[in-house]
């Protein structure tokens, strides 16, 4: 008995390994996939005037602004962020049609909302925009007025480029985006 015992603890060590070593790849682009950092690719610099932002927009030709409430310990905008915001195509699309910002929902740096009022980031989150849950992806128009809101993280970046054309496309005027969904499939 005593050789079967020594002979399983290493398969099974193994198997640990095994499953130890897939569990990332789970959470990571497959391999060969294209990647680049949102924080270069999808992200707009700022200086935190999104009345001077909403301006330049409009410059641009941009439809609109599009605000990421986000906090650094949250699981959910890190998924987003290395499973989403890294694609080109999602980061190509975004940025063709919006100016892109996150705001943290901690944060103490003073920001101009769209009004011109300056504002900590955390009290523009939480006391403008009653952010509760992070991510929350906040489309505004040109004249600053929120326009669609979504919460939580995508399922995939299908979905994620499906809520942008929701916004593009202006369909959040007639419809919610879960029958904009289901339409769309």
């Amino acid at each position: 008995m005593r050789p079967l015992i020594s002979s399983a603890r290493p398969r099974w060590r193994a198997v640990l390994l095994a499953f130890l070593t897939v569990l990332p790849l789970a959470s990571t682009p497959f391999a060969g996939e294209t990647t680049r950092d949102p924080g270069r690719h999808f992200f707009n610099q700022t200086f935190g005037d999104f009345s001077e932002e909403r301006d330049t927009a409009r410059e641009e030709g941009k439809i609109g602004i599009l605000l990421m409430f986000e906090m650094d310990e949250c699981p959910f905008c890190q998924r987003m962020k290395t499973m989403v915001l890294n694609r080109p195509e999602v980061q190509d699309y975004f940025r063709e049609h919006f100016l892109i910002f996150p705001v943290d929902v901690e944060g103490d740096i003073e920001i101009v909302d769209f009004e011109g009022h300056a504002n900590s980031q955390k009290d523009f989150a939480l006391k403008q925009f009653r952010v509760r849950a992070t991510p929350v992806f906040a489309f505004f128009d040109l004249d600053g007025n929120l326009v669609a809101r979504y919460t939580g993280a995508t399922r995939d970046s299908e979905e994620f480029l499906l809520l942008g054309r929701y916004v593009v496309e202006g369909a959040y005027k007639d419809i919610p985006f879960t029958r904009y969904k289901r339409d769309q499939a």
